[in-house]
């Protein structure tokens, strides 16, 4: 990559991607709709080299929704062996660069295999320490299961006295979500050149910027990455404010 690009001042701290195009790059090319996921994986891993490179301390990748598991059922059961397998293949490697591995989602769900979820806890547990990156792997996830799940919480601790729903603002909501510490995102880049979020992390993102660069998943890659923050470091953040323009 070509990091003179880049503006080391204003390297945006959480980047959320939203994996795109598995399907139709497979489609295109005659093959399985698997071999689609399978360069997927390619594409995520050379992006996470390039997110260390560029310095960014939060990587967070949508590898499952909740509404995934209205597709085909070979599908999804090949997506629950892959996610798993993923972490087999791939835990150590990140473990190696410093990388803190993260999950967001309902992972008490039993359509989860539990060989799955003992994956997941190791893979926490043996990277706990690690503060290089963090990557959260959304996981079997949806913005409005978190916010309802939250919102049973708050009220499950109200009625028991352990909160006060008049102290309730928005950070100690927000400490209920699946990763409460989780920053806001500031980047959301969904690939293929779809123009939605499909009920990905929606609080996190309430003001971030958005990428849709027309490159489906396979293909991309770091130096699409990099175009992508380049393109938001040239954007003005304004969170809600105004901006003084001559008259």
């Amino acid at each position: 990559m070509d990091l003179s690009r880049l503006d080391r001042s204003t390297v945006p701290r959480h980047v959320g991607l939203i994996l795109d195009g598995n399907g139709r790059w497979a489609n295109a090319r005659g093959l399985p709709r698997i071999a689609g996921h399978q360069a997927g994986e390619l594409a995520l891993f050379d992006v996470v080299h390039g997110a260390l490179e560029i310095g960014i301390e939060w990587l967070s990748a949508y590898t499952f929704s909740t509404e995934n598991w209205n597709r085909d059922p070979d599908e999804v059961q090949f997506l629950m062996f892959f996610n798993r397998d993923l972490l087999l293949r791939r835990r150590d490697e990140l473990h190696d660069l410093g990388v803190r591995i993260r999950f967001a989602g309902d992972l008490t769900d039993p359509r989860i295999p539990d060989e799955n979820k003992a994956y997941m806890q190791e893979s926490e547990a043996l990277t706990a320490a690690n503060a290089r990156m963090h990557m959260v792997f959304v996981f079997n996830y949806g913005s409005r299961w978190e916010l309802t799940e939250a919102a049973r919480r708050v009220a499950a601790a109200a009625v028991a006295g352990d909160l006060d729903p008049d102290a309730l603002d928005q950070a100690t909501f927000a400490s209920f979500f699946s990763v409460p510490e989780m920053p806001d995102l500031d980047l959301v880049i969904r690939s293929s050149g779809e123009h939605r979020l499909s009920n990905y992390l929606l609080w996190q993102a309430a003001y971030a910027e958005f990428s849709f660069p027309g490159i489906l998943w396979p293909d991309f890659g770091r130096e699409a990455l990099l175009d992508s923050i380049v393109e938001y470091q040239r954007r003005d953040r304004r969170f809600g404010g105004a901006i003084d323009r001559p008259t």
